[in-house]
């Protein structure tokens, strides 16, 4: 197996960003792209200010936080970033359609040798990986926002996905500092189908006047010990990437996943959580610097 030397991150939203800094401390050349300038500068900072706080918490020597922000390439274009790339991380929204055209497009690009990797947190590997010639070296890598904290990698394996490509996409995942655990490819995997059925009866809940958001957050810190509650951390994720993942799983799986009305209800309000200023709660000062 060939080591990963060289990871380009298609896509500096939230989980584009925490990628590549995950990546570049791991030693690698990184090399994030966005089309949207802007993104790429708030990329820029944002893993500048990241990288600083780690120091200041005396997670990360001065010395390998430079070290890694020097390794970290911005490109305006997919072109420009994969050509080189031993692995590629997709870091689009959570849209099959866009998965199948920047996969499309990458296998046109990329070395042959090159690993296609898609950071979907539900759908469907085998089916991206469909698209390309390349099959047997596509395969899932879903990391967990705040990506420089959190420390699970569900990593994927498609219908197709041969053993060195696996191996490849454990081996950086472990470079990174993350706990892996490798999934057999199935709708959802295992964090986002839990999560979907905790938070989407979470909102039934709501919906029929049980309990306050706050109360049933509270209730299950205290009581069953998560470390966020299921409204935070729905907030933190996105409610239509949420409402996008149970429509996915209500098709695949069946009934139990049908999304409760409420969250539907938001969605369509634009209450999208952290990242529009306000979901289930609400964040003023997040308004200010939604992407």
């Amino acid at each position: 197996m060939a080591e990963v030397k060289t990871v380009a991150v298609i896509g500096a939203g939230i989980m584009g960003r925490g990628i590549a800094h995950a990546a570049a401390l791991a030693g690698c050349r990184t090399i994030l792209e966005d089309l949207l300038p802007n993104a790429l500068r708030k990329a820029e900072t944002e893993i500048r200010a990241n990288l600083d706080k780690a120091v200041e918490l005396g997670k990360v020597s001065a010395g390998d936080a430079e070290a890694a922000f020097s390794r970290i390439e911005f490109a305006g274009s997919i072109d420009e970033a994969a050509r080189q790339a031993d692995l590629v991380i997709e870091a689009v929204p959570e849209e099959m359609e866009s998965k199948i055209e920047i996969f499309t497009l990458l296998d046109k690009i990329c070395k042959p040798t090159t690993i296609l990797a898609s950071n979907t947190s539900s759908l469907s590997v085998t089916e991206i990986a469909s698209v390309t010639y390349r099959a047997k070296r596509c395969v899932g890598m879903h990391f967990f926002n705040p990506v420089h904290k959190m420390k699970l990698l569900e990593v994927v394996r498609a219908l197709e996905t041969d053993d060195e490509t696996l191996a490849a996409a454990v081996d950086l995942g472990k470079r990174m500092g993350k706990e892996v655990v490798v999934v057999r490819e199935a709708p959802g995997f295992i964090t986002s189908r839990m999560n979907a059925m905790i938070g989407n009866e979470a909102f039934y809940m709501l919906q029929e006047g049980i309990a306050t958001a706050e109360d049933i957050d509270k209730a299950m810190k205290l009581g069953l010990n998560h470390p966020m509650g299921p409204f935070e951390l729905v907030d933190l994720v996105g409610l239509d990437t949420r409402l996008h993942i149970l429509e996915y799983l209500h098709k695949t799986l069946g009934e139990k996943f049908r999304p409760c009305p409420l969250l539907a209800q938001y969605v369509k309000a634009g209450r999208l959580g952290r990242k529009s200023g306000r979901g289930v709660f609400e964040y003023p000062d997040a308004a200010k610097t939604a992407n």
